[in-house]
């Protein structure tokens, strides 16, 4: 749920510790890892198949040692600390450390895509949880039973309104997440508390005893920690949007919220060890068991606002990751869309309506949450570990920390998460739905990635001062017909006084495109994520000039108005005449014209291409023929942009073998 308010952009000093920081903070960071109570706890007593006082201390043990090893000490002590000028989320963490090893880019593919995939099964499997509360109200329980057409319509109504929702931006209801989500927090540990006062023995659960003792003794104790896993699934969260909060917020945030989670889990772990040994708890949601009878439908419409505002987290998550893959060369062009003025709220239609039909495609498949649990958690193991991965060159490389620390800190993430991992590895046959989505995402990107590596590998630069003259010629060549006054080229050369040699040979060849001033534009990401800084350098007086870009990975490189406020700043400057060179147009003061041109490679049939880089390559130009254009990415009027098409020759056929023969004659008798 990134960038909702907008006195966070705003008011900077609000990211510092402040009762409307921390309140911002509960409607933007905890609402996936805080609605986790609704179905981890019923998830382990369902796995578990016992409800004895060994085996509810246990898991209530390990849910409690794995809020504070996996999110407490590896994402708010210890990852929070990569923050990238402020900001956080997979690619920021690789943006600071990419320096140190070109393979980076694929934790930082797979952690990207896997993290994505967990969109289309958070938001049913929170809102069903939630929606199904309602079979636990006397009057309601013959309708409203897990898996039953009411409630699927209801959960596949409110997801697909939530989607539809997401293209007019959340500027509106944002201002509400906060409250509504303290309301949540303090309903949750009010409950808690009320059990936990009628049997407190249940605060000897907190002790790490009864879960190891219960992880070893259990039949498939290890297998359990699939379901305790559940419990942090959010974790990542905290990290992706702390750009929006500030660290010191969700730290200080996190002490209420993680008492507020306690106190959940431990009043479920208490009542139920205060119920029959005849009670069925396969039928009965402990979450909801808690909470009493008069007050079960003011619960379940707080549960459904909660969940709504955790899914609205991982939407918003999912465009806000895409964009960064799109920036940083990870995925193709698409259409990126500006719901509002809050700097960060972004909107991408593919990804949403892509998202809703894997939502609703969820939803129909599992139909209950119960059953949703059972294919939950393994994509968020994996982006941890892909996360623990870079953590380690920030920490040795980035912070130079000393390496016996760095690798006692390792070992313990690595332990716990590889541990997650193969219990969750279990889940993979009831989730090959998910498989192929995740699998579309992290292939998507790859090649997209390795497909940019293998194109520039070809672009070959030449001495711009050595093609000064020609262009000087050129333009004073009036035989020539003018092709704009002022022409306009993206360039890829970091070097000023380089230019890519297919460049000149749009100039040049062919039809010769004759202008008064060429311009050469080059962007450079930076590392920081809102970087927005130009330089200019005149090259050749009044006839060509450069234009370095230097924009955060945040930034979408809208060409066009970037380039406008460039030339204005210029003009104000009296570095820049824009009147008209035409002198019947020049007299009567009318603006000179301008003309870009991009230049598109398409893969040529002559090539002979190893196994590999034909695949990559021909689905490269595959996804991009889905893709947005060019000249649309780059944010140019189609009527001020020509797109010039050129082959891609990695390797030409060269085995060609054509024999020449002397020509043949044959006459043929005329018959009259």
């Amino acid at each position: 749920m990134r960038a909702f308010y907008n006195t966070i952009n705003m008011n900077p000093h609000l990211k510092k510790v402040s009762a409307a920081g921390m309140l911002i903070t509960l409607g933007i960071i905890f609402g996936d890892i805080g609605t986790s109570p609704l179905y981890t706890f019923q998830t382990l007593l369902q796995e578990g198949g016992t409800a004895s006082q060994d085996f509810v201390f246990g898991a209530i043990s390990c849910v409690f040692w794995t809020l504070t090893l996996q999110t407490t000490f590896k994402y708010i002590f210890i990852t929070l600390q990569a923050d990238n000028h402020g900001e956080g989320g997979i690619f920021s963490l690789f943006a600071l450390v990419r320096r140190y090893g070109k393979w980076l880019a694929i934790p930082a593919i797979i952690g990207a895509g896997t993290l994505i995939a967990d969109g289309i099964i958070t938001p049913p499997i929170s809102v069903s949880a939630a929606i199904e509360g309602l079979g636990q109200v006397p009057r309601l329980a013959s309708i409203m039973i897990p898996g039953s057409t009411l409630i699927l319509g209801i959960v596949i109504g409110i997801i697909l309104l939530l989607f539809i929702f997401q293209q007019f931006g959340t500027k509106v209801v944002g201002g509400a997440f906060g409250p509504v989500m303290l309301v949540w927090f303090l309903m949750i540990g009010t409950m808690g508390a009320i059990q936990v006062a009628h049997f407190p023995s249940i605060l000897k659960a907190l002790n790490p005893y009864y879960g190891a003792t219960m992880l070893i003794s259990h039949p498939h104790g290890f297998w359990l920690l699939g379901a305790v896993f559940l419990c942090t699934t959010g974790a990542e969260a905290l990290y992706s949007d702390l750009g929006h909060c500030g660290r010191k917020n969700i730290q200080m945030t996190w002490i209420f919220v993680k008492t507020a989670l306690v106190l959940n889990y431990l009043g479920q772990g208490a009542w139920v060890l205060t119920q029959t040994t005849k009670t069925d708890f396969n039928a009965v949601n402990p979450f909801y068991a808690i909470v009493p009878t008069n007050f079960l439908i003011p619960s379940v419409i707080i549960a459904t606002f909660a969940t709504i505002i955790a899914s609205q987290a991982l939407i918003s998550g999912s465009f806000t990751l895409i964009n960064e893959a799109i920036i940083m060369n990870f995925w193709p062009r698409v259409a990126v869309k500006y719901p509002s003025n809050i700097r960060g709220q972004i909107y991408i239609p593919v990804i949403n309506w892509v998202l809703c039909f894997g939502c609703i495609a969820v939803m129909l498949y599992f139909q209950t949450s119960a059953a949703m649990t059972t294919a939950y958690g393994f994509s968020i193991t994996i982006a941890m570990l892909m996360t623990t991965i870079l953590m380690y060159y920030y920490m040795r490389y980035k912070r130079h920390w000393p390496i016996w620390i760095v690798t006692i800190i390792l070992c313990v993430f690595v332990t716990v998460e590889f541990s997650f991992f193969v219990a969750n590895s279990g889940k993979i046959l009831k989730r090959l739905f998910f498989l192929v989505f995740e699998f579309g995402l992290i292939f998507t990107m790859y090649v997209w990635f390795k497909a940019r590596k293998i194109n520039n590998r070809f672009l070959h630069f030449i001495d711009l001062k050595d093609q000064i003259p020609l262009l000087k010629a050129l333009s004073a060549d009036e035989g020539v017909s003018k092709y704009a006054t002022h022409l306009i080229y993206l360039t890829k050369a970091n070097n000023s006084k380089q230019i890519e040699q297919k460049v000149m040979y749009s100039i040049l060849s062919r039809k010769p495109k004759r202008a008064d001033v060429y311009w050469f534009l080059h962007i450079e990401r930076t590392d920081d994520p809102y970087t927005m800084e130009y330089s200019v350098e005149e090259i050749e007086n009044d006839k060509v000039i450069r234009v370095e870009f230097r924009l955060g990975f945040r930034i979408q490189p809208r060409v066009n108005v970037l380039f406008r406020k460039v030339v204005e700043d210029m003009v104000t400057r009296n570095e820049l005449d824009i009147l008209s060179r035409y002198e019947s147009l020049n007299k009567f003061h009318l603006a000179a014209d301008f003309q870009f041109v991009i230049i598109e490679k398409f893969l040529s049939y002559n090539n002979e291409f190893n196994f590999r880089e034909g695949f990559i390559l021909n689905s490269y130009f595959a996804i991009k023929k889905l893709a947005q254009s060019e000249a649309k990415a780059f944010g140019l009027d189609t009527s001020e942009t020509r797109v010039e098409k050129i082959p891609l020759i990695v390797k030409p056929v060269t085995n060609i073998v054509l024999k020449r023969v002397d020509p043949v004659h044959t006459y043929k008798e005329d018959p009259y």
